[in-house]
């Protein structure tokens, strides 16, 4: 029986390295039948907005989507179509893996750590608004029991089920007293339930430089949405970077893989762009749907083409300017003969 999976290129090099993944995860064998929907800036003009009501439709209806990049202005404009879904749809805990890969450039070898963000509350969630018109803004950063107390078990029941050990609660309640005084608290409280699994805690800056220092003392790191927002983003170039990280949006029934890089529009349509993050997505995807070994293969094609070094993308080789590097559909073809 196939998957049902709602399918959102999103837009700039989004369709690439979507269709690259959609080649990949076929390739397995696992059959899907794929709702595509049509979202991001360049579908403004047709629908009058970023993120059509029939969008949000298709996930509530098939439970799971992946998507591609989709382009979010700095300062002005829309806001983005990312965080609106997280919010519209309650997809609490954002999932960075963070995983290196031989023959990626790096500091560091032998890194496995998973980032949970919250992602529905915190500063992130944009409450914000001018107290004084071009001189003053506020925002509000609300921390619940509720949220924190779903996105920190959602971290240990993700260490339980994957073989994990540990896990770390990121925070400021050394100076943020009430919300991230709440958290920890909270954290604490869940941490007594998971006996098997090691409970620690760090202050944000703290880890911050831990993970620098030393990334693999630590496992499982869970916080609140704009430590997150940072801490993932830090964590991923520790492996290589956004290029190669892999994320997803989980809610109680539903739940939105994509790829944490931007939509690298100057490239659109250049068949160049980097399609492993979005393929790695489509790894977490295939485990969701209970496709492990499917999955398994796949991550395990994408290490060794690009442990291989030959039928990779540009900035994959050596040197940006390599005239043997492959373009985004080439090297999606090289991993399915690897597989």
């Amino acid at each position: 029986m196939a998957h049902r999976v709602t399918l959102i290129p999103g837009d700039g090099t989004g369709p690439e390295v979507t269709e690259a993944m959609r080649r990949v995860v076929e390739a397995t064998g696992v059959a899907f039948d794929w709702d595509v929907q049509e979202a991001g800036a360049d579908v403004i003009d047709k629908y009058g907005t970023p993120l059509p009501d029939s969008v949000l439709d298709s996930i509530r209806t098939n439970k799971v989507a992946i998507k591609g990049p989709i382009t979010t202005p700095v300062g002005t404009g829309f806001r983005s179509v990312n965080v609106a879904i997280r919010m519209l749809l309650d997809l609490y805990a954002n999932l960075r893996a963070v995983k290196s890969i031989k023959g990626i450039q790096s500091r560091y070898e032998g890194i496995d750590l998973i980032v949970v963000r919250e992602a529905t509350e915190g500063l992130y969630s944009g409450v914000e608004h001018e107290v004084i018109p071009d001189q003053a803004a506020e925002s509000i950063r609300i921390i619940t029991r509720k949220g924190s107390e779903r996105i920190v078990r959602f971290a240990f029941d993700y260490a339980r089920a994957n073989g994990r050990k540990k896990v770390t609660a990121v925070h400021k309640a050394n100076i943020l007293k009430a919300t991230c005084g709440l958290f920890l608290k909270v954290a604490r409280e869940v941490a007594e339930d998971y006996p098997d699994i090691e409970f620690n805690d760090r202050i944000v800056d703290n880890m911050a430089m831990q993970l620098v220092l030393r990334p693999h003392e630590y496992d499982v790191l869970v916080m609140p949405n704009l430590f997150g927002d940072i801490l993932s983003d830090l964590s991923s170039g520790l492996v290589g970077g956004l290029g190669v990280a892999p994320g997803a949006n989980i809610g109680e029934d539903m739940a939105v893989f994509e790829p944490v890089h931007g939509s690298a529009p100057k490239y659109a349509g250049q068949n160049k762009v980097n399609p492993t993050a979005t393929i790695l997505t489509g790894v977490l995807l295939l485990r969701h749907l209970g496709q492990k070994e499917a999955a398994q293969r796949v991550e395990n094609a994408v290490a060794a083409v690009i442990g291989a070094g030959e039928s990779v993308t540009f900035d994959l080789k050596p040197t940006r300017d390599d005239p043997t590097a492959v373009g985004t559909q080439e090297m999606a073809d090289a991993i399915i003969a690897a597989m």
